[in-house]
């Protein structure tokens, strides 16, 4: 990781023809998903970084296959605010994306707290709450692998999901004890 300043930057444009408009929401998608954030109208940036621009051959692909093409360029400023511009927006968009992750901590600690009020222990119920934590872990390495500038969030979202961890752990053993037979002897 690293500091704002210390980044290049590449701008990303892409030109996919508008129909059929599932060439265009698939290079948008990918754009997204690689971690781009809009820079202008049209245009996108993303941090001159390996994570960030390995994925840049298969996104050309995708412009490719749906007649279009990627125009990818260096960043080279000319004021002193040039840069800060891409990196605030870049910035924003994260901060977003983890204010987002730490909402869906709190939705799923309401949703075990919901299955605790009403006692379903069961073995369905635990699973699909397994099923979630794996989706916000996932969830969390896709935004740690676009984290590309420190961000202090980041830590208030890992304690967020080492919280609902616990919270899940206290739910299971709850399933078990209702589930399974005491072991205790008479």
């Amino acid at each position: 990781m690293t500091t704002d300043t210390d980044l290049s930057w590449l701008l990303i444009i892409p030109r996919v023809p508008s129909e059929p408009s599932r060439h265009r929401v698939a290079v948008w998608r990918e754009l997204r998903r690689i971690g781009a954030v809009p820079a202008a109208s049209g245009a996108w940036t993303i941090p001159d970084l390996p994570a960030f621009t390995e994925p840049l051959s298969n996104l050309r692909s995708t412009a490719e296959s749906g007649g279009g093409s990627l125009v990818v360029l260096k960043v080279e400023p000319h004021g002193d605010g040039d840069v800060s511009a891409l990196s605030d927006a870049f910035v924003g968009i994260r901060i977003d994306e983890w204010n987002e992750f730490i909402a869906d901590c709190g939705k799923f600690e309401a949703e075990i707290d919901r299955e605790i009020a009403k006692e379903k222990f069961t073995f369905g119920e635990l699973e699909e709450e397994e099923q979630s934590l794996e989706r916000l872990r996932r969830w969390q390495r896709d935004l740690l692998r676009r984290n590309a500038i420190e961000l202090d969030i980041t830590a208030t979202a890992a304690a967020r999901l080492e919280d609902v961890t616990t919270r899940l752990a206290g739910y299971s053993e709850m399933v078990f004890a209702a589930n399974l037979p005491s072991t205790a002897t008479e």
